[in-house]
């Protein structure tokens, strides 16, 4: 146990409610407050808080004690007790009245007001000399004729220095007062409850547990913070499933049961084990247990739970977990047999009930919970399964066989760290263990160290493999990936040649498809583009056949990769996108993050720029939701490139800096932040700076550093490179053997502008290559790119002395940049007309500070769909006067058509 520091911990996040009580107590009014949660919210911290701040105030406190809510006004007599001295200056009626109520007599109804007004005259008469505060905590606890005597109090105290303070389970316990509901503190909350109530704060991960344990109840938490062990605090072992029945919130709720029946008791412990809270499985695990309907009443009324139709709710969603804890173990035992004979066609639920009802070893409810998990929806209900079991088992080797899945369900879910305290509580050597490291490799690979799981996976696979074939070539294959994310391309020769050696003639779809692909990416990477193309275009209509049990997101992934490597973008995104949707139906959180990675890459080819950051952004969810860190710095160079490319340098410096100092040099995503910020400086005019750091992100010829991001950086590295005069021959060279290696027009479409950069300025060679750009460009995606070689090629032609020619490129160029919303390259565009004789107007500016009256009225006339001949009509002007203005209005605005000039004014 550790000791709390004196701080007033459980007003955290309950600013709102502190300024309610300053508020009131500032005030020269009188008024009341009613605060309602459930227990352990900050309820009795918030009364002590104004009488803290009473200031001058005389401060009467009470509070509903259960020992004596049979007793009729027990507590407002403990409330007045202080001032009941000053009740001789009330009348005779009213001081009569409330004595004999003080003194036991009772109340009729029909003296309720009176005694109510006796009760406002003490207190006014008690406020003369100083204001005065009243709190009373648990109001609903005390007797109910307190509560209703204060509720019409509250509300006559308007003219009165009164101030009153209640404080309660529910809102109905003052009537119509204004009540504020106590909220669970949010994560960040919790993190400063938990930095108060220790040295050294938790680590993020056990923060967020904890704070997921407590329900963000104030209370809970503190209690868990002072049971957790050290290794517990900083996240070396697993955390508690939920609160200490020892702890303070333990006792209120332990005390708070004790005031029910025995028979709403063992209901109540029914309702709380089940949480389907189906109507059907409660009647009858109730009926056997002798109980009637009517045995729940009781937890209503004292606000617990709430019964209808639909089942049994816990308003509160602590108390189900509460409920449970404090309950004696014969108890819980009994109710989960109880509730395990009730279930009907669940055989997973009904064995997790007998299991919660087992001490010891039982291997025939062991194997009985692994094979009912194995069709579960529910991973978490899954990985319970597969834990129990494996504490079940009697066979150390099946032990660990089961946990292994547990933590692989776990995982897959996309809960790293409660796979990762599953695969800790293994023996030293258990058998399985390779099964655990392919794990433990997966996890490296996607959260943390991917340079270590390199050589997790490939000890792991060779482990596996006599066993398990297909889980060796999947081991293999994320090891290769572990190999590209960290820039060590060499060494994915001994990826391929292992997969290589593990393939066998007459393989299924999915062993067939993970070796090509080993062998496929393995060729492309040593520049074989002749043995690497034919493999990897074999894994795209693999991974288009796979259906039925061969059918998986890792399998899909990597038949996306291999889209992407031959540059069949279309198919790619469509592998992609299946990927994703299935992991998602499947469950399979784990291989989101990944899976919408090649997403986006594709989407960034296709030329849907917009889209592909949507695509980041939501893997960049993902992988911070499922720890995933090294795929979350992934998806922000994504981000980061997407700005750059934009020439939104906020954007991308934003996202660079949150990739910060944890990509390490070579690695994904640090050589994605050099990209992005060579595009920048390309942008900026530095380009010696831009050519030097995109042509750093490979070296050529060693099988180091991000080749495969290199290539797609390369035509930048040349634009910046040709501006000095330079010619990144080695860089341009791998990228014309992989374009030419694909059918894809748009890379070699690229290809074709990279050389026209190189070529002499005004030489026929220049021209021949920018037009064979523009003619390989699809006309249907990847606009950005084509209108970026119109722009390069209209200012060749300007700077060649042929302005007249460079004019209709750059146009086009402007226009489809204004339409993509790019607006730096559409001043790009601009300015590069502008040198060439034409006088256009930025982008930015609105049309209203480019166009006089006159035109911008027509212009907008336009836009509506106007005809000349009508616009004509409409300001008694001629058509030959409106065509004068049009084209006057097209030159300034720098469109060329009414369809353009329409979009630009929506």
């Amino acid at each position: 146990m550790v000791t709390a520091f004196p701080v007033q911990i459980t007003l955290r996040g309950r600013d709102d409610e502190c300024r309610a009580v300053r508020d009131l107590l500032d005030g020269t009014a009188g008024g009341a407050l009613l605060f309602h949660g459930e227990p352990g919210s900050g309820r009795s911290a918030l009364l002590a808080y104004a009488r803290r701040h009473a200031g001058a105030r005389t401060v009467l406190a009470g509070a509903g004690l259960a020992d004596e809510a049979a007793l009729p006004y027990a507590g407002l007599q403990r409330l007045l007790d202080p001032v009941l001295d000053r009740a001789a200056a009330l009348p005779d009626r009213q001081r009569r009245v409330l004595r004999r109520v003080l003194t036991g007599g009772g109340c009729p109804d029909a003296q309720r007001l009176t005694l109510a007004t006796a009760v406002l005259g003490l207190l006014a008469v008690a406020a003369r000399d100083r204001p005065l505060l009243c709190t009373m905590d648990d109001i609903d606890a005390g007797d109910p004729q307190t509560a209703a005597t204060l509720a019409v109090v509250a509300r006559r105290l308007s003219r009165l220095p009164v101030a009153l303070v209640l404080a309660a389970t529910g809102a109905a316990a003052a009537g119509d007062l204004p009540a504020r509901r106590l909220r669970p503190l949010d994560e960040g909350q919790c993190r400063a409850l938990l930095a108060d109530r220790r040295p050294g704060p938790p680590p993020p991960a056990v923060a967020t547990g904890l704070a997921a344990v407590s329900g963000g109840n104030p209370r809970a938490l503190v209690d868990l913070a002072d049971a957790l062990t050290p290794g517990q605090w900083h996240g070396a072992e697993p955390l508690p499933a939920a609160p200490p029945a020892g702890g303070t919130l333990g006792a209120a709720y332990r005390a708070r049961l004790d005031r029910l029946p025995p028979d709403t008791r063992r209901a109540l412990l029914l309702a709380a084990l089940d949480p389907d809270g189906d109507p059907a499985t409660l009647d009858r695990a109730a009926g056997a247990a002798g109980l009637g309907p009517e045995a729940l009443a009781p937890a209503e009324a004292a606000g617990l739970l709430r019964a209808g139709p639909a089942g049994v709710t816990f308003p509160h969603p602590l108390a189900r977990t509460m409920v449970e804890v404090v309950a004696p173990l014969a108890d819980r035992r009994a109710a989960h047999l109880l509730l395990a004979r009730a279930l009907d066609g669940r055989p997973l639920r009904a064995a997790l009930h007998r299991a919660a009802a087992t001490d010891g070893p039982d291997p025939a409810l062991a194997s009985e919970l692994e094979a009912a998990a194995a069709g579960a929806d529910d991973p978490a209900e899954a990985v319970t399964a597969l834990r129990r079991a494996a504490e079940l088992s009697d066979d150390p080797a099946r032990a660990a066989t089961r946990t292994v899945a547990a933590a692989r369900r776990a995982w897959t879910a996309g809960d790293p760290d409660r796979a990762r305290h599953l695969l800790a509580a293994l023996p030293g050597d258990p058998a399985g263990g390779a099964r655990a490291d392919l794990l433990r490799g997966e996890m490296q690979l996607r959260c943390d160290a991917p340079a270590t799981a390199v050589t997790t996976l490939l000890a792991a696979a060779e482990a596996v493999a006599p066993a398990d074939r297909g889980a060796a070539l999947l081991g293999l294959v994320r090891a290769g990936e572990a190999i590209c994310l960290t820039g060590d391309h060499y060494r994915y020769a001994e990826v391929a040649r292992r997969a290589g050696a593990l393939r066998r003639p007459g393989d299924a779809a999915d062993a067939e498809l993970l070796t090509t692909f080993a062998a496929g990416v393995g060729a492309t990477l040593r520049g074989d583009h002749e043995q690497g193309g034919p493999a990897l275009r074999r894994v795209v209509v693999l991974g288009g056949r796979l259906s039925g049990p061969a059918l998986s997101p890792a399998a899909l992934v990597c038949a996306a990769v291999a889209g992407l490597l031959v540059a069949v973008d279309g198919a790619a995104h469509r592998l992609a996108d299946r990927a994703v949707e299935l992991a998602r139906a499947r469950g399979e959180r784990s291989v989101l993050p990944r899976a919408l990675e090649l997403r986006a890459v594709a989407e960034y080819w296709l030329g849907r720029h917009a889209t592909a950051a949507e695509t980041a952004r939501e893997g960049l969810a993902i992988a911070r939701a499922t720890g995933q860190r090294t795929c979350a710095r992934v998806h922000l160079g994504i981000l980061a490139v997407l700005a750059a490319v934009r020439a939104d340098r906020t954007t991308s410096l934003a996202r660079i800096a949150e990739i910060g100092d944890g990509a390490a040099p070579g690695s994904r995503p640090y050589a994605y932040a050099q990209w992005a910020l060579g595009v920048l400086d390309l942008i900026d005019g530095r380009h010696a700076d831009a050519a030097t750091r995109l042509a750093s992100l490979a070296r050529t010829g060693t099988g180091r550093g991000q080749v495969l991001v290199q290539v797609m950086a390369t035509p930048y590295l040349v634009e910046a490179a040709a501006h000095d005069g330079r010619r990144p021959t080695a860089a341009l060279a791998v990228f014309d053997r992989w374009a030419s290696s694909t059918a894809s027009p748009s890379r070699r479409a690229l290809s074709a502008r990279c050389h026209a950069l190189l070529a002499p300025r005004g030489s026929a060679e220049a021209e021949r290559q920018f037009r064979t750009a523009l003619r390989l460009h699809p006309t249907d995606t990847d606009r950005f790119e084509r209108a970026r070689t119109e722009l390069l090629f209209g200012r060749e032609l300007r700077r060649a002395r042929r302005p007249r020619d460079a004019r209709a490129y750059l146009h086009r160029a402007r226009e489809t940049f204004i339409l993509l919303g790019a607006t730096v390259w559409a001043e790009r565009a601009g300015a590069e007309l502008r040198a060439a004789g034409e006088s256009v107007g930025s982008p930015q500016r609105p049309a209203a500070q480019l166009l006089t009256g006159q035109q911008l009225h027509i212009a907008q006339l336009v836009a509506e769909g106007a005809t000349n001949r009508e616009i004509a009509t409409r300001l008694s002007l001629s058509t030959r006067t409106i065509d004068h203005h049009l084209r006057n209005i097209f030159h300034r605005l720098g469109v060329r058509s009414r369809t353009e000039l329409a979009r630009l004014f929506t």
